[in-house]
C-alpha cells in the first residue's frame, strides 16, 4: 500500500470568510497565504499545513482552474479540529484568548498527561489547543 502523509489541508465553512480570517489572524497569528473575495481563503498552520476558510454554500459548483477542476463540496453545522501547544504555553493562550474576548469552554486533562483547551471560533465550531500527551503519537 502506499504511504498517506501529513494532513495538508483543513477546511472550515463560515458565514463570513473576511470576519472569520480576522479571528485566525488575531487569535493564532495564522498568515493569509491566499484570498479569492468572500469565496474563500487560505492561511498558513505552522510551516506544512494549511486551514482553508470556505464561504457556507459557495463551492456548491465545480470550479475550474487553468490546472483543472475542482469538484464541488460544502458542510454545514459546527465542527471541530485542534491544534498543538507546548504545555508551558498554556498560561499565555489563556491570557491571549481572554484578551480576544474569546472564553474557553473547557479544559481536559489527559490519562497520558496532556491536556486541552477548548472554545469556539466566530462560527461556533470548537477548536482545541492540546499539549503533549493527549495521543500516543503526540
Amino acid at each position: 500500500m502506499p504511504t498517506v502523509g501529513r494532513v495538508l489541508e483543513t477546511a472550515l465553512y463560515v458565514d463570513s470568510v473576511e470576519r472569520a480570517m480576522g479571528f485566525y489572524e488575531r487569535v493564532f497569528g495564522f498568515p493569509r497565504l491566499e484570498c479569492d473575495g468572500d469565496r474563500f481563503s487560505a492561511l498558513g498552520v505552522g510551516e506544512q499545513q494549511v486551514l482553508l476558510l470556505f464561504k457556507k454554500g459557495a463551492t456548491t459548483k465545480p470550479v475550474t482552474i487553468p490546472g483543472g477542476m475542482i469538484p464541488p463540496h460544502d458542510g454545514s453545522g459546527t465542527t471541530h479540529l485542534a491544534f498543538t501547544m507546548a504545555a508551558e504555553d498554556e498560561p499565555e493562550w489563556v491570557t491571549l484568548l481572554e484578551s480576544n474576548g474569546v472564553p474557553i469552554e473547557s479544559r481536559v486533562k489527559w490519562p497520558r498527561g496532556g491536556f486541552s483547551l477548548y472554545f469556539r471560533d466566530l462560527d461556533g465550531h470548537l477548536l482545541e489547543l492540546v499539549a503533549p500527551g493527549c495521543w500516543a503519537t503526540y
